[in-house]
């Protein structure tokens, strides 16, 4: 979440006119994140996230987001609602730009994580790859291996200006990743962004998962291999270090609702590794492109550098959890 859209009251006045909601009484920019704009909504009824669609999430993907959001609502998963207007829709426009609203989630996210708190994020993150294994929606990884090497492109020239030897570090584990990538692992939807900012606790105890927009078709163990990378490591970048104990609670987590295949633990080091490469590619290419007069914080390449050069020097996944 970020505020790149500025929005007036009589703008929010307007939007939340169309529908049943009540009358705007406050409002401020939320600056956490990258992605899109976001502003909480203090109406006459209740609190709100309003959302407006920035960069990379394409208008066509909406249907797809607001289909998933309300499948795990529905279904008792702990995560916001989209509202519909009026009209029964759930993207209205604001400023020109499409926008949607959602419940608000009380809680707070937490910088680093317990290794209860992974664990119950395990067995969250489980129970809604299982709720939604046979939902018809369907969304391509518009950042899977394939865009990496595109995105590298664009950013390539200008590594130099985060570290020295960022470009031979990327191309070397690019070929890596492409010749050793699974091809026929346990897949469905996952969330793909479920970073500490994403996941909210009241009273230190689990309320919910937001943020959605990176939600697409792919493997199981690359969700897990992402949340290993967010949740697992803790320090300063200068040292950096991965918490056995936190990935071992999550993988007990996860495993109690949906078990993990022996294909998907070999895969675990080169899926990991992936998604070190991701990650650090888009904070690469977010550092390097910051919008100007954007309120965001902007997040650190190098912390994901250093995540990268751990996974290289894991032999298999034992090395995870043991």
């Amino acid at each position: 979440m970020a505020i790149y859209t500025k929005v007036s009251k009589n703008d929010l006045t307007e939007f939340f006119s169309k529908y049943n909601l009540g009358k705007v009484e406050n409002f401020h920019g939320i600056k956490e994140g990258i992605e899109n704009t976001n502003y909480f909504i203090q109406t006459s009824k209740n609190k709100f996230i309003l959302t407006i669609y920035e960069k990379r999430v394409q208008e066509k993907d909406l249907p797809f987001f607001m289909s998933l959001m309300r499948n795990l609502f529905d279904s008792n998963f702990k995560s916001p609602e989209p509202i519909i207007n009026r009209n029964g829709n759930y993207i209205t426009e604001i400023v020109g730009k499409k926008a949607a609203v959602i419940s608000f989630i009380n809680g707070n996210s937490k910088k680093n994580l317990t290794p209860e708190n992974c664990k119950e994020v395990g067995s969250e993150i489980a129970k809604m790859h299982m709720i939604t294994k046979n939902l018809a929606a369907k969304r391509k990884n518009e950042l899977s291996i394939d865009s990496w090497k595109k995105i590298y492109q664009n950013v390539k020239e200008a590594c130099f200006k985060i570290h020295p030897q960022l470009s031979k570090i990327i191309e070397e584990n690019l070929v890596e990743v492409e010749k050793n990538w699974p091809t026929n692992l346990p897949a469905g939807i996952i969330h793909a962004d479920l970073f500490p900012d994403n996941i909210f606790f009241n009273k230190n105890k689990f309320n919910g998962i937001i943020d959605f927009y990176f939600s697409c078709n792919d493997f199981y163990a690359f969700e897990i291999a992402v949340c290993l990378n967010a949740l697992c490591f803790e320090g300063t970048k200068e040292n950096l270090s991965f918490n056995v104990t936190k990935a071992k609670k999550f993988i007990d987590g996860y495993s109690k609702i949906r078990k993990i295949s022996d294909d998907e633990k070999n895969s675990l080091k080169i899926l990991s590794q992936g998604a070190a490469l991701r990650f650090l590619l888009t904070r690469v290419f977010d550092y390097i492109n910051l919008k100007k007069g954007a309120i965001v914080k902007i997040k650190d390449p190098i912390e994901y550098l250093k995540r990268l050069e751990f996974h290289n020097n894991v032999k298999n996944y034992q090395d995870y959890f043991f």
